[in-house]
């Protein structure tokens, strides 16, 4: 089971983007580095350690390949 965990986030694209809106339940309107606005929605170790996230952060995005409107936040930058 672990393996195939493993290759399923290998395929997973990762991209800079800035919050422009906090949308309801956790999910924010992020606007990435080549112009395209996605919606994302917290991780869970976000969650987990209660990291805030407010319009203007810089944050990592991942990005399924086969979905590219939506994605999942993974890091908020200084």
């Amino acid at each position: 089971r672990l393996k195939t965990e493993r290759k399923k986030k290998k395929k997973l694209v990762d991209v800079l983007g800035l919050v422009t809106n906090n949308l309801s339940n956790g999910k924010f309107r992020v606007k990435l580095e080549n112009g395209v606005q996605v919606i994302a929605h917290l991780s869970g170790k976000i969650r987990q350690n209660r990291i805030k996230i407010v319009v203007g952060d810089k944050v990592t995005v991942e990005l399924s390949p086969y979905d590219l409107t939506k994605g999942r936040i993974v890091y908020r930058h200084r």
